[in-house]
């Protein structure tokens, strides 16, 4: 669930917390922030559970089309983790690939 608020209105902290206690019971996660803040929330708890050393040295594509619309801060994150151990990492398709970076040989 997303807090928000769209109108220019001062509102104290404490509201904002006192509302987040009583949607808790009701709601998986609580995030303050637009829909899409929620959505990338949701993404990084599905990436914080991914084994990231099982692609270490790998040559990885990154998917560029799905079903699911993708927020871009996620794919950064993905670059995130996958940079400092991929063998190399390219974006798109298997069969149309943009290569995005590969480890030196030194």
């Amino acid at each position: 669930m997303a807090i928000t608020c769209s109108a220019d209105a001062i509102i104290p902290t404490w509201a904002y917390m006192l509302l987040a206690i009583a949607l808790q019971p009701y709601a998986k996660r609580i995030v303050f922030g637009s829909l899409q803040d929620l959505e990338i929330e949701n993404f990084r708890s599905a990436l914080s559970k991914i084994d990231w050393s099982s692609f270490s040295g790998a040559k990885v594509v990154v998917k560029g089309c799905s079903k699911v619309d993708v927020p871009v801060a996620v794919y950064v994150d993905v670059v995130n983790h996958l940079r400092p151990i991929a063998g190399s990492l390219m974006f798109g398709e298997p069969c149309s690939t943009v290569p995005l970076f590969k480890k030196s040989k030194s």
